[in-house]
């Protein structure tokens, strides 16, 4: 209890400047007078963390003498790891054991630059980069890029635009404009869900931080912590879905036949 209070107590300054709309970023663009919007520099500060903990991780293992055995107790490698376990698990369940190692990479790293993202703007100070529509549709259009671009390659091109059109020859003059609209429509969808949520838990956040600045109001943290890790998982999931349905139909038929 009295750990308890004493946090607060330390968190309170910064709760009460950011209840006034301050923020970390913004002193800093103004201190140093940066041609910088704040999302985009708390974005690059997103990833610089990401480096750094990925530097870390590789000079921690690169000490490892069997890097198979796990190390003792709650270490950062041990949390490392168990994060990679836990994306490679969804992958294998919606890609199948042939693409997950292929796009495994690529999906840890969404759903992490997101998660971090949406968690900084739990932080008193910080304003959260997905709150930005910038920001989520740039998401949104990298992840329709990247999945539109692997299809081309794995099925062909040709191939691939022909699969828009269905099975059925004479439906292909119905289903082809509707499903390419829908191939586009998709990160616009992802964008507008993401920025939405986000901007909506940083609003709540906010207006019972500014009614009780002096007390931290840990239930909406928590809710707050909640939402962050849903709509990242959202995001990556439906990735991966896009990604399943531009691969080749055949692999994901047998795939489900051997399940």
């Amino acid at each position: 209890m009295k750990k308890g209070f004493f946090i607060a107590l330390l968190l309170s300054p910064a709760l009460a400047l950011a209840s006034g709309g301050f923020s970390w970023i913004s002193a800093i663009i103004h201190k140093f007078h940066l041609p910088v919007a704040e999302h985009i520099l708390t974005f690059a500060l997103v990833g610089t963390l990401i480096i750094l903990g990925g530097v870390l991780y590789r000079s921690k293992l690169s000490k490892v003498k069997d890097i198979v055995i796990p190390d003792k107790g709650i270490t950062f490698r041990n949390f490392v790891e168990g994060y990679g376990t836990f994306i490679f698990s969804q992958c294998r369940m919606v890609l199948g054991d042939r693409y997950a190692p292929v796009y495994f990479p690529f999906i840890a790293t969404i759903f992490l630059v997101i998660l971090l993202m949406n968690l900084i703007g739990l932080v008193p100070g910080f304003i959260p980069p997905t709150e930005h529509l910038s920001t989520t549709f740039a998401l949104g259009a990298f992840s329709f890029i990247f999945y539109n671009i692997k299809g081309c390659k794995t099925n062909g091109t040709l191939n691939y635009i022909k699969h828009f059109a269905g099975p059925l020859w004479y439906m292909a003059i119905l289903i082809f404009p509707i499903e390419i609209i829908s191939n586009f429509i998709r990160p616009v969808s992802l964008a507008l869900r993401l920025r939405g949520n986000m901007m909506g838990d940083h609003l709540v956040l906010s207006i019972f931080t500014d009614l009780a600045p002096f007390l931290v109001p840990i239930p909406f943290y928590l809710l707050g912590l909640l939402v962050c890790c849903i709509q990242a998982y959202v995001f990556t999931m439906l990735t991966m879905v896009y990604i399943a349905l531009a691969m080749p139909h055949h692999d994901h038929a047998e795939h489900a036949n051997a399940h």
